[in-house]
């Protein structure tokens, strides 16, 4: 592939699987008040996950142990469970991210510091290096660079020497305090990646990330781009949204061709307790012959099923049902992290 780092690849999202992690929300995180309504959303997705391949529980006490259990009958693949104490539940931002370097398997243990500094995340700095150790990961190897913050949902790779991420997250206070060249520097030597691509633009009302890319636009192959479009003049994000998507309409691809844009509407509001929360369609996980997308019980659910189906006609569209996972700011592919087959 052009752009390809012989020694480390950094493979997409649509790569070959073999699990995706989960960490299962229990009684001492922010889900108390709503616990049984979150685990059954949690249990829906990792029923869902395991019809096209195996998944990887992290649970801290034995009543989630207990439930996630049950889940095993009539799964099509294997569900792992690991113990292990967390603050929270969003895997994609404390969950390792895996690169091939020199054709191994290695996961990249970041840093996760509660989206600078407004979490706590002590637990959830410790999960991936304990299950590495614990050797819940088989056939992995394993790089500390927790002395850098990087979150999963900031960054989006086509796999072909790409990153494709925004200034407002990577650049923002209670980080990395570097300038943008210098996380450049970091992007290029972690992944083995050619470029960056910037968004300037672009912003979801309610959300805790500084907006992670995963919100906002996602990678769907090399040349094609699925962004959030937001077609109200009244509407709060028109004038931010509407600069992201010139910037997408002026990105180039390795071969200098313009990138295949695909618009997906903007979530109808969701308010919990008086605040708006940042619902989105970009949040989806591709996993194995599959798409997971977050619906939100409207009719534009269905409107975002059939545009992510004519762009992935290979791959069952399958709903899932995240209003009690956007009441505290976060969405399916925030609380999913894949791991990539051997190459």
């Amino acid at each position: 592939m052009i752009g390809k780092n012989p020694e480390i690849f950094f493979p997409p999202e649509w790569a070959k699987q073999e699990f995706v992690q989960l960490t299962f929300p229990h009684a001492a995180t922010d889900w108390a008040d709503m616990l049984d309504e979150v685990q059954d959303c949690f249990c829906e997705i990792i029923s869902n996950i395991l019809q096209f391949e195996n998944v990887l529980a992290v649970c801290a006490d034995d009543e989630s142990v207990n439930k996630v259990e049950k889940l095993n009958k009539n799964s099509n693949h294997k569900l792992l469970i690991a113990n292990c104490q967390s603050n929270d539940t969003w895997a994609r931002d404390h969950a390792a991210i895996t690169v091939f370097f020199n054709g191994k398997r290695t996961l990249l243990d970041f840093s996760f510091n509660g989206w600078g500094l407004k979490f706590a995340a002590n637990y959830d700095n410790l999960i991936t290096s304990k299950l590495f150790s614990e050797k819940i990961f088989t056939n992995f190897n394993y790089k500390d660079y927790r002395n850098f913050i990087l979150e999963g949902g900031s960054i989006e790779t086509d796999g072909a020497g790409t990153i494709l991420t925004t200034e407002k997250c990577l650049l923002s206070q209670n980080r990395n305090y570097l300038s943008k060249s210098e996380i450049e520097k970091y992007l290029k030597k972690y992944f083995g990646i050619k470029r960056i691509l910037w968004l300037q633009n672009g912003f979801l009302t309610g959300d805790d990330t500084d907006s992670h890319i995963d919100t906002l636009a996602r990678f769907c192959n090399e040349t094609t781009i699925a962004y959030v479009k937001c077609e109200d003049m009244q509407d709060v994000h028109y004038k931010e949204l509407t600069a992201m998507e010139k910037a997408l309409q002026n990105f180039r691809t390795f071969d200098k061709k313009p990138y295949n844009l695909i618009a997906l509407p903007m979530a109808d509001k969701v308010v919990f307790n008086g605040k708006i929360l940042p619902a989105t369609y970009a949040n989806f996980l591709i996993i194995n012959s599959a798409v997971l997308l977050p619906t939100y019980n409207s009719p534009k659910d269905k409107t975002a099923a059939e545009i992510l189906q004519k762009v992935f006609p290979n791959r069952k569209i399958v709903p899932i049902n995240c209003l009690p996972l956007i009441k505290q700011g976060g969405s399916l592919h925030c609380a999913t992290m894949q791991f990539p087959k051997n190459i």
